[in-house]
């Protein structure tokens, strides 16, 4: 596959001030269904990612004729807005949490300038993709004891065999 190597990047989205935002699974699921719509509509292939209570990561290719830039702007505009939407009616405390005093918006969710790796190794990309299945189990998060077990990332495998239908594996 030419792209293999061509358009795949390891990403890492961080939450604004690295505050906890993402603990909450109805917040994660509006990643879930971005990512879902953005495979849909074919402006990405995902092939790892997991969501953990302040950051993202993601391994994915884009495929022409969209950027890097224009997915995932359009990935973390779109989520900001249903956060907005989401806590302004569920949590209106947390979401004062989040406003900012900047031109062009009220409130900031995600950090500026995410952080994107292109892959051009077989390696690399299985060292990103390791790194993304054992972050939930990280001694810091504790999150899960076995990477299938954490919902919220591309190694889940629940009690009925469970995986995400947007995840294409990869080779």
């Amino acid at each position: 596959m030419y792209h293999c190597y061509f358009g795949l990047y390891f990403t890492t989205a961080t939450i604004h001030e690295w505050k906890h935002l993402l603990e909450n699974d109805a917040l994660k699921d509006v990643i879930i269904d971005s990512l879902r719509f953005l495979v849909r509509e074919k402006r990405a292939i995902v092939y790892d990612f997991v969501l953990m209570p302040n950051h993202i990561h993601l391994i994915w290719h884009i495929p022409e004729p969209y950027t890097l830039s224009e997915v995932q702007s359009a990935l973390l505009s779109y989520t900001a807005h249903q956060f907005k939407k989401f806590l302004s009616t569920s949590d209106p405390r947390k979401l004062k949490k989040f406003k900012v005093d900047l031109a062009d918006r009220q409130y900031q969710f995600w950090k500026r300038n995410p952080l994107s790796i292109a892959i051009y190794q077989d390696e690399v990309f299985y060292q990103k993709a390791k790194y993304i299945h054992w972050n939930p189990c990280a001694e810091k998060w504790q999150l899960a004891e076995r990477p299938e077990a954490y919902k919220y990332s591309s190694a889940y495998k629940g009690s009925e065999g469970g995986y995400w239908e947007f995840v294409t594996i990869f080779g």
